[in-house]
């Protein structure tokens, strides 16, 4: 199947964008005190590093359902699709609880899990897996539901501790389950919300099969309607996102109030800012053919290779990094969602964060353009589609 340039250039830069935030993750001075979202201890500059990032998770959930579609059409074969993408999303779930989570924590114990994008991508595509048959119509329709009404979950009055409240709330809201005495799961991507965002990404994989132009076209309207749609419903202040906008000290911070919707779980008011963002950079990489749109695009080719790396490359950093700030290993935590980072003051500023950012980024290009020449050149190794 011949590659789309702007999936691969929009995927690439969500995943550059995406290793920023990762990096003041374990880095920042204050990442595990303070929110880069409160309001009332961020700086503009702090807010929209985070901010910024916010566009990631959503685009990659959302292009892996194009992408599914375009491999099922291509193969024609429901039942070979359906395998690859069950075997697939196992696969990816795995890979979540084993190899991500080691990365995060580098935490023999497992005493952490956390579920996120790679889980629920791997959740997607396994649920995806059952519904080949129906229309891609009729799929779009049931995600466009869920990213528009899940967020009244949060309006039904269930008992707190009952039985259809701790099988539901899992799948709507982020929560933590104590899974035994030592570990602790937390599930900060809830499968239905981002369920709904793969299911539209599914039914809009049919827009990548028209020329150039025509799908510039939808994709250039398609964003612009989502960002006047999170306008409207945002200034409404009525529906849409649990946390209000309201005036604050100076227009600046009234500005970041407007446009700090909640991620977890992803809101309808998040999911039509991040899409109608998509849908622009679709519409503008589509005839993106120069240095930058090669270089972002290699990125892209490799999404799931670039994601595994850089977690790794950025832990084994930070532990160089505390070493460096005169840390012995006796003082490193781990098993309490800090990274291995110690009780006491460590981490750098914001401006080295960018620093490491761009050199991470950097590092991983020629590894990248490695891996994606290679898995090119050996189309027939079936185990190069899993990663």
């Amino acid at each position: 199947m011949k590659r789309i340039n702007s999936i691969d250039f929009t995927r690439g830069l969500v995943m550059i964008i995406m290793a920023l935030d990762h990096t003041r993750d374990f880095m920042h001075v204050n990442s595990l005190t303070q929110s880069p979202t409160d309001l009332a201890t961020t700086s503009p500059v702090l807010f929209f590093t985070r901010w910024i990032t916010h566009f990631c998770a959503p685009v990659f959930v959302f292009l892996a359902g194009s992408s599914a579609f375009l491999s099922f059409k291509r193969q024609q074969d429901v039942k070979k699709a359906r395998r690859f993408l069950l075997s697939r999303g196992i696969w990816l779930i795995f890979i979540e609880f084993t190899v991500v989570n080691f990365a995060l924590w580098f935490d023999f114990r497992f005493r952490n899990m956390i579920f996120e994008v790679i889980g629920a991508i791997g959740l997607g595509f396994v649920v995806l897996s059952f519904l080949l048959k129906l229309p891609a119509k009729t799929i779009g329709i049931a995600g466009l539901l869920i990213i528009a009404l899940h967020d009244l979950f949060a309006f039904i009055p269930f008992t707190k501790g009952s039985a259809l409240n701790i099988v539901l709330s899992p799948l709507f809201t982020l929560i933590p389950f104590q899974v035994n005495t030592r570990t602790v799961l937390l599930v900060a991507y809830p499968v239905i919300p981002w369920l709904g965002i793969m299911l539209a990404g599914f039914a809009c994989g049919g827009l990548f099969e028209l020329s150039e132009s025509k799908r510039k076209n939808i994709f250039l309207k398609s964003g612009i309607v989502l960002l006047i749609l999170f306008i409207l419903i945002r200034y409404s202040n009525f529906y849409g996102d649990p946390v209000k906008w309201s005036v604050q000290k100076n227009a600046v911070y009234t500005i970041l109030s407007f446009l700090n919707i909640t991620k977890y779980p992803p809101s309808l008011l998040f999911t039509l800012l991040t899409l109608g963002g998509m849908f622009l950079i679709l519409a503008i990489s589509e005839n993106i053919r120069g240095r930058v749109g090669r270089i972002v695009s290699i990125y892209g080719k490799v999404p799931f290779f670039y994601f595994l790396i850089h977690l790794y490359l950025l832990h084994f950093i930070l532990m160089a990094m505390l070493f460096l700030q005169g840390f012995q290993w006796k003082d490193l935590l781990f098993g309490n969602f800090r990274f291995g980072r110690p009780e006491a003051a460590s981490g750098v500023r914001l401006w080295v964060i960018y620093l490491i950012w761009a050199a991470v980024v950097t590092l991983l290009y020629p590894l990248c353009k490695w891996y994606g020449r290679y898995k090119s050149a050996h189309r027939g190794k079936q185990w190069l589609r899993y990663l």
